[in-house]
């Protein structure tokens, strides 16, 4: 992915249940004709927007580059999401944020302000933002374009929060190492740091499965190597598609762990496990969601 364009970055918030909200929004210094993509960008457990930024090494400010896309880090409150989770015990859960209307503040704030396209944000969520982003395929679909989750697995349906769940289909793009400590690839109990518990949930693969259900897809999933392996990981794609149906994909980093991969992304190996390195996540971000270029 070609990194190399200017950006500017606006420090931005909004009012919400008479909270004030704060995020990060980037946009390209190249105009574009007509309305941009939205992609807001929600960041794990104990981080914020400037730390999910910095951990990608500032990617993802080009998905949807291309395209003119903006780009919008959210801050969770007290760097944490209520999420998907009932098991969430976090003050966002404890305080009943309302991160939902959240992300539809910022969508409207984009769209007014920024010149964002009106047909549909897209959602990146990573490890408890990826939780927030299944929360907001189940509650507010019909403002998503598209969704991405990160080091995140569906809750099993005892431990799953939403409150009456909307059934409309929405293309999601799952990344998962094999060896996550901190929420299994082949499902069970998320754990903090190893051993705080955080809930039990669904493998990677049958997360997948659920969201191709939900979509529709009854075909049997494709599975293929992504480039080759490099050291300790490798990364296997598994599709879900089916004619006239939205599309479920399960990027697989064998090897990789609570990470999210890139050639520019690093994060010690103590506690988290390996990153990756042949795989651009916001490039493959890019094109699931249909903003990368080519030719």
């Amino acid at each position: 992915m070609n990194t190399t364009s200017e950006v500017r970055v606006s420090p931005e918030s909004v009012v919400v249940a008479g909270r004030t909200r704060t995020l990060t929004v980037v946009r390209h210094q190249q105009p574009v004709a007509g309305p941009v993509p939205v992609v807001l960008v929600f960041h794990g457990s104990m981080q914020s927007a400037a730390v999910i930024r910095s951990f990608t090494a500032n990617t993802f400010d080009h998905i949807g580059a291309q395209r003119g896309a903006v780009v919008a880090y959210l801050d969770g409150y007290k760097r944490h999401w209520n999420d998907a989770k009932i098991s969430n015990s976090t003050a966002a859960r404890a305080d009943g944020v309302d991160d939902v209307a959240f992300a539809e503040a910022v969508i409207d704030l984009l769209r007014s302000r920024y010149g964002g396209d009106g047909a549909g944000a897209h959602v990146v969520g990573f490890s408890n933002g990826g939780q927030l982003v299944m929360r907001l395929i189940h509650e507010m679909p019909s403002a998503l374009a598209g969704a991405v989750v990160l080091s995140a697995t569906q809750p099993v349906p005892e431990n799953f929060a939403p409150d009456s769940p909307r059934r409309q289909p929405v293309p999601v793009m799952f990344v998962h190492g094999t060896k996550d400590p901190i929420t299994p690839y082949g499902g069970g109990m998320a754990r903090m740091y190893r051993f705080l518990p955080r809930g039990l949930g669904l493998s990677a693969p049958d997360t997948a499965a659920y969201y191709a259900r939900r979509n529709g897809i009854t075909a049997d999933p494709v599975t293929s190597p992504v480039g080759a392996a490099a050291g300790s990981t490798r990364v296997e794609r598994t599709d879900h598609r089916q004619p006239d149906h939205l599309p479920v994909t399960l990027y697989a980093v064998h090897g990789g762990g609570h990470t999210i991969p890139g050639p520019k992304t690093a994060r010690p190996r103590l506690l988290v496990g390996r990153t990756d390195h042949t795989f651009d996540t916001a490039q493959a971000i890019s094109e699931f969601f249909g903003l990368a270029v080519h030719g």
